[in-house]
């Protein structure tokens, strides 16, 4: 089949862009090369709806993280994500620091933020009670917020493939070739053609642009390492807490999540061993807990119940690239979204959209939705409200992860939903299966059983996040 597009990459942004271009009487097709959505720089960030004070005014970056965080809570809304604008304050603990407070304070004036406060201290003690006493002040953002990325891309891809678009998983490009009036794409999952190539593939988005013949960009693969602490120590932060930022990035930051865990991190280190070098280190992992406690002391690991590590998308331009490319008129790169790439994602939905307008007519579908209904959460529910939705099915009465209280029923809409999970992790990400403090240890095998028995096939073929990640091999007995 050929697609009037085609989008490689299902991060937040391709996924977005998905939900927005499913609107429209074209045929679209998700490409990820991945056993899942969220599987690359998405799954593994700081979670951040970022206010808009960081970035350098006139920047793309400035301007589409303003847009898009305005945008968050609205498209959280529509589709039932979690979101939560819990505001954010930048530490300063000097004098020579207040004067980077104020910088930030004029560019996010500069770059349309509203409520930007400079505050002493004092005051910002008493937003967050657990900060350092050596403080001497602050700049309050209460715009930002907090999201969950993957549950933000998962529900996004819902929605593009209700709406017709084609989720391909395990797909990875390997050559484009261009046959005039279309592409051909040789992927992993066989030859697929496409009018339009939006290439959304993240730390790989510069491989994919030079099979078109386009080396105009080079991606720096750079990696963060982080702790997650358990919702016990939920107290320590309310505000996601930053401090001052540098060169190469925001620095280490304590946040919540919403489901009220505490994070801590990210190290920033450009890698050259890999694209996708994920591994945690001692001495990243050190480096996190160091700087955490300048921040708030309180921080130590016993309250650890993970460490992982994300890699982004970093190009020397310090801007992100959304454009045509100069070889083609039929590809739009976007490239370099790193932070605030999160933040900035439903504003980059919009602005591919209206590129592709340039070039291709679109018109909206009679019947289309923009929505994903909420999905089940047990453990928010009321006592009687329980009792109504085991007496309708009794699948929801058997808790599988204790810790999260998960239920089997929940599992099972994860697995039949659109797009649904194929593996563990698809699991965990969309019903927090296996993210407590026992990090799956008593719910994985279950969650084997459920996955293999809901998809047909033998306990053996269920992995953990695809590829040759398998739990059993073979009996033993």
């Amino acid at each position: 089949m050929r697609y009037d597009v085609a989008i490689v990459g299902a991060g937040v942004c391709g996924a977005l862009i998905a939900r927005e271009l499913s609107a429209y009487n074209i045929s679209v097709a998700l490409l990820e090369r991945a056993n899942d959505v969220a599987m690359g720089t998405t799954k593994a960030n700081s979670a951040i709806v970022h206010g808009g004070f960081d970035a350098v005014t006139g920047t793309l970056k400035a301007k589409l993280n303003v847009k898009g965080t305005a945008l968050m809570p609205k498209i959280c809304g529509e589709m039932n994500v979690p979101y939560r604008n819990n505001g954010s304050v930048v530490l300063a603990f000097s004098e020579n620091e207040m004067e980077t407070i104020k910088t930030l304070y004029d560019r996010g004036i500069a770059n349309g933020v509203e409520g930007l406060e400079i505050i002493d201290g004092a005051r910002a003690k008493e937003l967050e009670p657990h900060i350092s006493d050596d403080v001497v002040g602050a700049l309050f953002c209460p715009s930002s917020g907090i999201v969950c990325p993957y549950e933000l891309t998962i529900a996004a891809t819902e929605v593009a493939v209700t709406n017709g678009v084609e989720f391909i998983r395990n797909c990875e490009v390997k050559s484009i070739s261009d046959n005039g009036g279309f592409y051909t794409l040789g992927t992993t999952a066989g030859d697929i053609e496409a009018t339009y190539i939006i290439n959304a593939a993240g730390t790989h988005t510069d491989e994919v642009a030079r099979m078109i013949g386009d080396s105009s960009f080079e991606v720096i693969s750079r990696k963060g390492e982080y702790y997650l602490l358990d919702k016990s120590y939920g107290y320590l932060a309310d505000h996601t807490v930053f401090q001052c930022p540098n060169y190469m990035g925001k620095g280490v930051l304590v946040t919540p999540s919403v489901d009220g865990n505490i994070l801590i991190g990210p190290t920033a280190l450009d890698v050259s061993d890999g694209k996708d070098s994920i591994e945690t280190t001692p001495e990243g992992l050190s480096t996190v807990v160091e700087r955490a406690q300048k921040s708030i002391p309180e921080v130590n690991l016993r309250g650890a119940i993970t460490s992982f590590a994300g890699v982004r998308a970093h190009l020397a331009s310090e801007d992100f690239l959304i454009d045509w490319s100069a070889q083609s008129e039929r590809f739009i790169n976007v490239a370099g979204i790193e932070s605030p790439g999160l933040s900035a994602a439903p504003a980059i939905a919009l602005y591919v959209k209206d590129l592709l307008k340039e070039k291709l007519e679109l018109s909206e579908k009679a019947n289309y939705t923009m929505t994903r209904k909420a999905p089940v959460r047990f453990r928010h529910m009321t006592k009687s409200e329980r009792e109504a939705l085991i007496k309708k099915n009794p699948a929801y009465g058997r808790i599988i992860c204790r810790c999260e209280t998960i239920t089997e029923g929940e599992i099972i809409d994860a697995i039949h939903a659109p797009a649904g999970a194929r593996d563990v992790d698809g699991v965990k990400r969309r019903t927090r299966a296996g993210m407590g403090r026992c990090q799956g240890g008593f719910c994985g095998s279950k969650v084997v059983e459920i996955l293999a028995r809901e998809l047909g096939v033998e306990m053996n073929e269920i992995t953990k996040f695809g590829g040759e990640s398998k739990i059993i091999y073979e009996r033993t007995k």
